[in-house]
């Protein structure tokens, strides 16, 4: 493939979202919120340089972020020194008809263990703070703060707007 080709490929989504209908942003981000609470599981890609890694992992949703506490792994190569990640949530394909999932690009962040927000968020999972601190090793807590989600929704059509929509959120955290 010619770089023109690649670039033609790669503007695919921006020339079509250009000219679709969109659907109201209240609107779409209930359905936004809807979808990641009706989820817990997620694929997050980390990376820099040339090394990319992609982690199947629970999530948590609440507070405008996504949590993921990890005893640790491969990702965190990539999180050392780059925030920017991306994670994905889907159902099994089933048909155009039936197309539910989404990508959101974030910043991610370690947060400090037994901290305020570490405390918090071990509550909010009914995680007792004394077995984390008997861990072995720490068990690292992730926030990740969206900053654009990506949904591709059969559901959309029905509401007469294009089957993908983008919720912008740079700057805001969605709650």
């Amino acid at each position: 493939m010619t770089d023109e080709a690649y670039q033609a490929a790669a503007r695919y989504w921006e020339e079509k979202d250009a000219v679709s209908v969109r659907l109201e942003q209240g609107k779409l981000r209930a359905m936004v919120e809807e979808y990641i609470q009706s989820n817990n599981t997620c694929a997050l890609a980390t990376g820099t340089g040339d090394y990319v890694r992609c982690t199947p992992i629970e999530y948590s949703w609440h507070d405008g972020a996504f949590w993921m506490f990890s005893e640790g792994g491969k990702k965190f190569i990539g999180l050392q020194s780059n925030p920017h990640v991306c994670l994905a949530i889907y159902d099994r394909y089933e048909g155009f008809g039936k197309l539910h999932g989404m990508q959101v690009m974030g910043l991610a962040e370690l947060v400090e263990p037994f901290s305020e927000a570490y405390n918090a968020h071990a509550t909010w999972k009914k995680l007792s703070l004394e077995f984390l601190r008997r861990l072995e090793s720490p068990m690292h807590l992730l926030r990740v703060r969206p900053t654009r989600i990506e949904c591709l929704f059969s559901d959309f059509k029905e509401l007469g707007c294009a089957p993908r929509q983008t919720l912008l959120l740079e700057g805001t955290i969605l709650e």
